[in-house]
């Protein structure tokens, strides 16, 4: 205590760290009163991630818990969340999101365990995980409307995986992090990738690979209808995205020195055969769709019924936990066209129309434009809302084809635990992941922000009714400060001496170095 300063020079560092702080996580909207409001939630939300991943846990052994530090919901358990915090930090603070990916690297062992025991190889990352990343989801359920449990196979949520390799890559792409890559990003996506490679079987009757028995995000479908086993098959967003992964991880070894390639790979003792099965698969994953060209949530959707979704509302007023309603009445989920969050719909959160595309034509399927936008009709009316990370997902889709609707949601996720929107839960800890997702929504939803193919990429969709949008990142070394308004956007680099970055919006490239700026019309 000798050594404690006067409570004058402690309040005067606090003060100087969070100034610091928030000319980092700084946004800036319009001057009138709900952009005002607005912006003050978006600071809140800013607050409390911030303050749960923090710079001064850059170098202890912490993951990003599902509700913070702020309450006692999934018993402070590591799940996909930081899938949507990552791309905040990655442009803020990216020592805090390398450290976050390091705590993964050091659960690699137990995921590798886990994969083994299961019958895979490489890294089988869990759904829940506490501090010795064993899976800790829980095998039974208690459903407050009925007062019964009933088996919870969530641990079948492979995806999480997915979450983690996505983050790896996203990362590297926006620091140029190539000791990480080099140490320990490459090895974690070759590890989930083989994974994906092993789990994926050859079923020659289609002459395509099928992946079986998993969960996707919307968590209402854990198995078909009257099926003693868990899990459902080829669920597209997981398909999709082992694919994903798959070439990723030949991208990482792509970015490696020949020598450092070849003792990683003799290290794990991934093979040519392998190799070659690996690419093999991102050309022949089977995808299910509807016959009017709809992605299809996962093989056999189209075989469920249809939920009478007005005549629930009426009855029930808040149907979010539709699964819940329907085991107090004697039924099953399993048996609707019915989810809980956006599923499908993932996969254009995370890819770009083009990079789901291209993928696409790889595998031998055609993305018709007109496919986007009825995808998304589709599993809109077909979606309850259960989960806050919904109305995030759905606004990032919904911004492409129904601007304004995109913008509802968006103010809807902005509130979700501002008026506890879940109708109870918000007590038992705030949704780190929901509000992250919501402020994300601005930077690379809104403004368009990708760090993609060594490149920034500015693809706005930027609402009128948003008026003006400030915000600073920091891209590769670049401190960058965004302004959008109206049909334009502007991005200024500080003066150093960092190598120049390639931006491009829209159809349009220029290189920026630093103390410049540009202006693109869009």
């Amino acid at each position: 205590m000798h050594r404690a300063r006067d409570l004058g020079s402690l309040l005067g560092t606090h003060v100087t760290a969070w100034r610091h702080l928030w000319e980092r996580f700084s946004f800036g909207a319009g001057d009138n009163a709900d952009e005002t409001e607005r912006l003050r939630i978006v600071r809140l939300h800013l607050l409390h991630l911030i303050q749960t991943v923090s710079l001064n846990s850059v170098d202890l052994d912490v993951g990003v818990p599902a509700r913070g530090l702020h309450g006692e919901a999934y018993r402070g358990h590591v799940l996909w969340d930081e899938l949507f915090v990552l791309p905040i930090l990655n442009l803020r603070t990216p020592a805090v999101s390398r450290g976050l990916l390091l705590y993964r690297y050091r659960r690699l062992p137990e995921a590798r365990e886990a994969a083994l025991a299961a019958g895979y190889a490489g890294a089988m990352y869990p759904w829940q995980s506490g501090s010795d990343g064993r899976e800790e989801s829980q095998r039974l359920h208690l459903n407050p409307a009925s007062g019964r449990w009933i088996p919870d196979p969530t641990h079948l949520q492979r995806h999480a995986g997915i979450a983690i390799g996505y983050n790896v890559w996203q990362y590297y792409q926006t620091t140029d992090d190539r000791e990480f890559l080099t140490h320990y990003g490459a090895e974690m996506l070759l590890e989930i990738a083989r994974f994906w490679g092993s789990i994926a079987s050859y079923d020659p009757s289609r002459d395509r690979y099928v992946i079986k028995g998993v969960m996707g995000p919307d968590e209402f479908h854990s198995g078909y209808p009257g099926a003693n086993d868990g899990g459902i098959d080829n669920n597209a967003y997981t398909n999709v995205m082992a694919v994903w992964i798959l070439l990723r991880a030949k991208d990482a070894l792509d970015a490696l020195s020949s020598q450092t390639r070849a003792e990683l790979l003799g290290t794990l003792q991934i093979s040519a055969d392998e190799l070659g099965r690996w690419d093999d698969i991102t050309r022949k994953m089977f995808i299910p769709f509807h016959d009017d060209g709809v992605i299809s949530q996962f093989e056999g959707y189209h075989e469920l019924t249809e939920l009478d979704w007005n005549a629930y509302r009426e009855r029930h007023g808040n149907i979010r936990r539709l699964d819940r309603i329907l085991e107090a009445e004697g039924d099953n989920v399993n048996r609707y066209k019915a989810s809980k969050q956006a599923d499908v719909l993932m996969l254009f959160y995370l890819l770009s129309a083009d990079e789901l595309r291209d993928l696409l034509e790889r595998l031998r399927y055609r993305l018709e434009p007109k496919m986007i936008p009825r995808t998304v009709d589709y599993y809109l009316a077909r979606t309850s809302h259960g989960s806050t990370l919904s109305a995030v997902v759905h606004s990032w889709v919904l911004t492409r084809a129904h601007r304004e609707q995109g913008v509802e949601l968006f103010f809807r996720a902005l509130r979700a635990d501002v008026v506890n929107i879940e109708a109870g839960t918000t007590p038992e800890g705030i949704h780190l992941a929901a509000m992250a997702g919501s402020v994300d929504l601005l930077q690379r939803c809104f403004a368009g922000i990708e760090t993609r193919g060594g490149q920034l990429l500015l693809n706005p969709y930027w609402p009128e009714s948003l008026q003006a949008l400030n915000f600073t990142i920091r891209y590769r070394e670049h401190v960058l400060t965004v302004h959008l308004t109206g049909r334009t956007v502007q991005i200024a680099s500080d003066a150093g001496k960092q190598q120049p970055i390639q931006v491009s919006c829209r159809d349009k490239t220029a290189g920026l170095s630093p103390g410049s700026r540009l202006t693109f019309a869009f």
